[in-house]
């Protein structure tokens, strides 16, 4: 976390301190357990805010803005066709914004798995508890915004296969959460 010693007189060069500027965003695709599975490689980009990912040994997923950010995490995801997140849950909620391209939002119910097509800056909502994934269904590289609530979104909790799938794949997490079973890890 970055102090600001006067926040009432920031000058330009200070309040720089705190943009995130597009075209030099670190981030990683390697982030949670699900990263080598089909159809889950993506690019995650921590903006600003609590962290979310698996693999905080990892400098490049550290937040872009050192700002302390109270209760939140705002990020981004980028992904080829096909391609996004497994399904999984976290104890707060999750909002979802397109930016680039169309993207699938998907969710778990006792019937089986549903899904709705959103459009750039159409936005959901994914109330707590629900399983929900998300994959881009657009042409080159989407991009898309997420929001996830506080003041602690804790370990995403996995829909049981997922994990079983990356087991198989010899990639799991140790008892903090984190990923283990990767080169390096």
């Amino acid at each position: 976390m970055t102090a600001i010693s006067n926040p009432q007189n920031m000058s330009v060069a200070e309040m720089e301190r705190f943009v995130a500027r597009f075209a030099t965003l670190r981030g990683s695709e390697e982030a949670f357990v699900d990263s080598h599975l089909p159809g889950s490689r993506r690019f995650k980009i921590n903006l600003v805010g609590m962290g979310v990912v698996e693999r905080e040994d990892l400098p490049d997923l550290k937040p872009n803005i050192p700002l302390g950010a109270h209760g939140f995490n705002l990020g981004m995801i980028q992904a080829e066709h096909g391609n996004g997140a497994s399904l999984h849950a976290h104890t707060t909620e999750e909002v979802f914004m397109p930016l680039v391209g169309p993207w699938a939002v998907v969710w778990m119910t006792e019937a089986g798995e549903k899904e709705i097509i959103l459009q750039p800056f159409d936005c959901i909502h994914v109330p707590t508890g629900v399983y929900r994934g998300f994959r881009y269904v657009g042409e080159g590289r989407g991009t898309l915004l997420t929001l996830i609530g506080g003041p602690d979104a804790g370990k995403v909790a996995w829909e049981p296969s997922v994990l079983e799938k990356a087991a198989a794949m010899g990639v799991s997490r140790n008892a903090t959460g984190q990923v283990t079973g990767l080169a390096g890890v």
